[in-house]
């Protein structure tokens, strides 16, 4: 069977279309690599393109992502909402076909290992791929963002598992990581109050005992002028996204406020969307392009293609 991973490099930089263009055609030059996917965020300041491919062909996309990263994105012009720590700020790898968590942890470690010496770019392991505990958390890795890790890198516990304990004086730092599949996923309301989003976020994430797997923040999203609560969902069979979507609805209907839609960043697997049609009832009996617009017009899902459902993307990209 022919090995397959995924990879969702998060660039810092979401508002030049010219880097952004150089960072895909990076990955599209590379035989075997697929990309499947690219979302910018302008109030974010942030990109994330979706890959999958065999291994090789995977390493060496995102190794010319970061050539042209290292060159076109300076951190210390960089702002925006997302919290990141340098120019490529997280690179996971993730098990498909034919791979195991095992193999995607070695893939992290060869990966992060190779741009560190290659760029002078201090890595961070994480999830998976981790060293020790503490650092099991993306969260935790980025504490400080790249302005509090210039002054932290060379403090006992704050140092990278490869590269210079400094950070590179315009790339930042790295993290990354081994991961089972992770869906970003935006709900926007209607509403402007950032301090709701907030609310809700710290309501429904599982690290204040909300809903398990699930990572949230509220941020300001200014060319929709409206407040977001941004996830991460870690799991979704555990904690599905109709579930989280139901949850979000519930927190701003006790505040009197309504959800505008929702958004995904990148790609779902097929099986999560379908568990949506299967809970807003959509019939069995009609197409899968069909059952999976039942789910879009379930979560209100901004400009959902049928091509965002993983395997239908990558069968598209493969010409099966």
């Amino acid at each position: 069977m022919t090995k397959l991973v995924e990879s969702v490099p998060n660039f810092s930089e979401g508002r030049r279309i010219e880097v952004i263009d150089k960072l895909a055609a990076a990955v599209e030059r590379v035989p075997g690599a697929h990309l499947l996917d690219r979302t910018s965020d302008i109030s974010h300041n942030r990109s994330v393109l979706t890959l999958a491919g065999e291994p090789a062909a995977i390493l060496e996309a995102l190794e010319r992502t970061v050539a042209v990263a290292v060159a076109e994105i300076d951190m210390e012009r960089q702002s925006g909402e997302h919290p990141r720590i340098g120019a490529v700020d997280v690179v996971p790898f993730v098990p498909l076909a034919g791979t195991s968590m095992a193999d995607c942890i070695e893939l992290a470690r060869t990966f992060g290992a190779t741009v560190a010496e290659r760029f002078g770019v201090p890595v961070y392991l994480y999830g998976e791929a981790a060293t020790s505990p503490s650092r099991r958390r993306l969260a935790d890795v980025r504490r400080g963002q790249f302005e509090g890790l210039k002054t932290q890198i060379g403090e006992p516990g704050r140092e990278p598992d490869f590269g210079p304990a400094r950070v590179h004086p315009t790339a930042g730092a790295m993290a990354v990581g081994a991961r089972p599949f992770l869906i970003a996923y935006n709900i926007n309301l209607e509403s402007r109050d950032l301090e709701l989003a907030k609310r809700i976020a710290r309501r429904i994430r599982e690290s204040s005992g909300g809903l398990p797997r699930v990572q949230a923040n509220g941020f300001w999203i200014e060319e929709l002028d409206r407040a977001q609560v941004s996830m991460n969902l870690l799991d979704y069979r555990t904690t599905p996204l109709w579930l989280v979507w139901e949850a979000v609805r519930a927190e701003a209907a006790a505040d009197g406020v309504h959800l505008a839609e929702s958004e995904l960043i990148g790609l779902a697997p097929l099986a999560a969307l379908i568990a949506v049609a299967d809970h807003a009832g959509v019939s069995e009996h009609i197409s899968q392009t069909e059952r999976l617009a039942g789910a879009a017009g379930f979560l209100k899902l901004r400009d959902f293609s049928p091509l965002q459902a993983l395997e239908v993307r990558l069968e598209e990209a493969r010409g099966e």
